[in-house]
């Protein structure tokens, strides 16, 4: 079968419906009767919730309901643990999830304490300020460092002290190789507090139907069937009873895979007990205090090195912000320890952390989840062992990578998918010379930098390397039909927030069947149409629902050439599959078309052969044995203007392995939104709290993005390394844009400002913090 479609270049096909406004999202979604929510959030960080007067609320005009937790009765329960910890031995793990609405205790500046529902969002919010709750404020957790001491304040009562887990892995015996290091590098390390700022924020609209015993939702969530799952036990509902649909969402980045978050336990109880369509939509002050954080961390990390560097050991640990609860279970946190090792061979290595309950927003996995932290940790150790031993930072680097005869390869400690981390497949260094060669190394060392610098101007470059753990299970599923008009049917429960599922998914499918793409219609996302999956996140999409897809593909497939081979009187090995049709290679004329052997497989009469399943479809599920790694270079030149600290990106580079590709069209775009988040976490984006718990740059004004303007136009080329794990070869690519951008940006503002001498040991970096690091050197 030749490739028509699978590795082409193809224009999106959900973007004309985009373009023009013909796409659904949640605030679209307007229905008759529909009523408003708003929430009354914690001004504190901490505090005791002494009571909570909604009595003017209730009795202004348009208002149908005011709830706190004590209306919410039974229905009042700490969220799920949504990822219970690995199997890690002698671990450690203090259970503490959300809640629908404060109780006794407030925990983080936002967290919900009443919701109003109201005939407008006006009128919700004009209730909400008539609402009085009396807090008395309690010292607040904001340090990590002092958060476990003994005299600092709980935040959980119940618990001897703000400690989430403790988790250790160990590889080999570092301690016994330390006294053989040749040279020792020590570094601490901090990794500061971001959001994802998607371009939509969250939402909810719930529908209950009462005649029809029916609860219809839309949400911006990226897990709509474990959404649809939790609601359905919740509400003591069955799950046919209960629909979830995310439409359109306009960028997820991992908050969104989050559950249960407080609206959405409570919006789809209020329509049913209101018997009402309820609506609520975040708004962007919200979204900085109610939607999950991530990224802050600080390590005290060390390599061993021999004289001609090659790593013996990398000892390291950290202190992970867990925020006020730790829905997401260790995932963050165990990313950071593993992704640590990277493309590397480290026979050695010890690694222990503290996940630590703080008065802060929640944490949980944003687009890189953690794996940026353990990239910069590794990165920057390398950096400067390369300067202790006078090594060039790609000669450390290419001596160091694993070598393909090294794959499969067995790290030895244990991933966030609870498997051992075992590198499936890889090979480093053609990445690593094709990068050199498109950032013109050699020409910029030898002659365009000292050039440069003769004109005064302090340019640098960096050059870095990475893993990302891809396509991780349990499973996805799809079904692949063929209607009687010819056209193609295809439904998985993933969701999509733009990374091009319709078009991925329906090359994938063609294929297989040999039809045109504008003839294949996705659905993905609406558990009215497909009932089980897990969800989008992980950057696994492509990988598990993908090769789902591949699989109900070619059964469809299998039983068109079958049909065919009996309505045609031939053999099947004389069939080939090409335009809509099935027909005979030595006689093309003869032939029958999909649309006609859907309805040849779906008879209104007669009889059918016993075992014959009806209809030209079929349905098929993927579990990976493991996570696919996927990995790459990044590589930058820039420019530190010495008056103001501004930054100039002058070219960037990026080579990836994602295995096999499906469209280099859109893993182009995944790549460079990655490139411009890592840009923004790197230099732009840091979330400031105060002593208090307050913070302090919760708006667009004062937390800084990166414009069009920063953001550089970014070369991308690629390496195929398929892999083995599954039929169609892929890796995953959603993070590999953000993961290693920090580490980069550092070594090459080390490299513009050499003659200060800069050590870069934190992110984000700012202008002010480089004026801070001038004058301390």
């Amino acid at each position: 079968m030749s490739t028509r479609y699978f590795g082409k270049p193809l224009k999106r096909n959900e973007d004309p419906r985009l373009l023009r406004g013909e796409a659904l999202f949640v605030d679209d979604v307007n229905l008759p009767g529909m009523l408003h929510a708003a929430f009354l959030r914690s001004d504190y960080a901490h505090g005791k919730l002494i009571s909570i007067d909604v009595e003017a609320a209730r009795k202004r005009e348009g208002v149908l309901a005011v709830y706190t937790a004590e209306d919410l009765g039974d229905y009042w329960q700490p969220g799920p643990l949504l990822v219970p910890p690995p199997p890690i031995e002698n671990l450690v793990f203090n259970q503490k999830t959300q809640v629908p609405l404060a109780k006794e205790k407030v925990k983080h500046v936002g967290e919900t304490i009443a919701m109003v529902v109201a005939t407008s969002r006006y009128i919700a919010e004009d209730a909400v300020g008539d609402i009085y709750a009396e807090i008395e404020p309690l010292d607040a957790v904001v340090d990590l460092e002092t958060a476990l001491e003994k005299e600092a304040p709980r935040i959980h009562d119940e618990l001897d002290s703000n400690l989430s887990a403790h988790v250790t892995q160990t590889k080999g015996e570092y301690d016994a190789i330390r006294s053989k290091a040749d040279v020792l590098i020590k570094r601490r390390f901090v990794y500061d507090h971001g959001i994802a700022a998607a371009m939509e924020n969250r939402g909810i609209v719930a529908n209950w139907e009462r005649k029809n015993q029916h609860l219809k939702v839309w949400d911006t969530t990226q897990a709509p069937i474990p959404i649809r799952n939790g609601l359905a036990a919740m509400l003591g509902l069955s799950e046919s009873q209960v629909q979830v649909i995310a439409p359109f969402v306009g960028g997820g980045f991992g908050p969104k895979i989050m559950m249960f978050y407080p609206e959405e336990v409570l919006i789809p109880w209020a329509s049913k007990q209101l018997d009402q369509p309820v609506k609520w939509i975040e708004d962007r002050q919200e979204n900085f205090f109610a939607t999950t954080h991530e990224r802050s961390q600080i390590h005290d990390a060390e390599i061993a090195l021999t004289k001609d560097g090659k790593i013996l050991g990398v000892h390291d640990i950290f202190l992970h912000d867990a925020g006020a609860y730790a829905p997401y279970g260790l995932t963050v946190p165990i990313n950071s320890q593993c992704t640590l090792l990277g493309p590397y061979d480290v026979p050695h290595y010890f690694s222990e952390f503290k996940a630590v309950f703080t008065n802060k927003t929640i944490v949980t996995p944003y687009r890189g989840a953690g794996r940026q932290h353990g990239v910069f940790v590794m990165e920057r150790l390398l950096d400067f062992a390369a300067k202790e031993l006078g090594m060039d930072v790609v000669e450390i680097r290419r001596k160091n990578y694993l070598k393909p005869e090294q794959f499969p390869h067995d790290h030895k400690i244990i991933y966030q998918d609870f498997m051992p981390l075992v590198y499936d497949s890889g090979n480093y260094a053609p990445a690593l010379d094709r990068a050199l060669e498109m950032i013109e190394y050699e020409n910029f060392r030898k002659k365009e930098q000292p050039r440069l610098r003769k004109e005064g101007k302090r340019i640098g470059l960096g050059i870095v390397s990475y893993v990302e753990g891809t396509g991780i299970g349990p499973y996805e599923g799809a079904r692949v039909k063929v209607d009687a008009s010819g056209k193609i049917n295809v439904a998985t429960g993933v969701g999509t927030q733009g990374q091009g599922h319709f078009t991925v998914f329906a090359q994938v499918v063609a294929e297989q069947l040999g039809v045109e793409i504008k003839d294949i219609n996705v659905v993905t996302g609406d558990t009215g149409e497909f009932h089980w999956g897990i969800g989008t996140f992980a950057s696994r999409g492509a990988v598990v629902a993908g090769n789902a897809i591949h699989a109900a593909a070619r059964n469809v497939r299998k039983k068109a050439l079958k049909h065919a081979s009996a309505h045609l009187e031939v053999p099947e090995e004389t069939l080939e599959i090409s335009g809509g049709k099935v027909f005979v290679k030595s006689n093309p004329q003869k032939s029958v078309s999909l649309g006609e052997l859907a309805q040849i497989s779906n008879p209104l009469r007669g009889a059918v052969k016993p075992g014959t399943e009806p209809g030209l479809e079929a349905t098929d599920y993927f579990g990976p044995e493991r996570g696919a790694t996927a990995s790459g270079v990044h590589a930058m030149i820039l420019e530190v203007d010495p008056e103001t600290m501004l930054v100039k990106i002058k070219k960037y580079v990026v080579v990836h392995d994602c295995g096999k590709v499906i469209n280099p069209m859109i893993l182009e775009g995944q790549i460079q939104g990655g490139v411009a988040q890592g840009i923004g976490n790197a230099f732009y984006e840091q979330l400031n709290y105060d002593e208090s718990g307050q913070l302090t740059n919760a708006s667009f004004m004062d937390y800084l993005l990166p414009t069009a303007n920063d953001v550089p136009n970014i070369e991308t080329d690629h390496v195929v390394t398929p892999s083995p794990l599954n039929p169609l070869g892929v890796k995953g690519a959603g993070e590999a844009g953000a993961i290693p951008v920090g580490p980069l940006f550092a070594q090459a503002i080390e490299d513009a400002l050499v003659e200060h001498n800069l050590e870069i040991l934190e992110i984000p970096l700012s202008p002010n913090l480089l004026f801070e690091m001038i004058g301390a050197a």
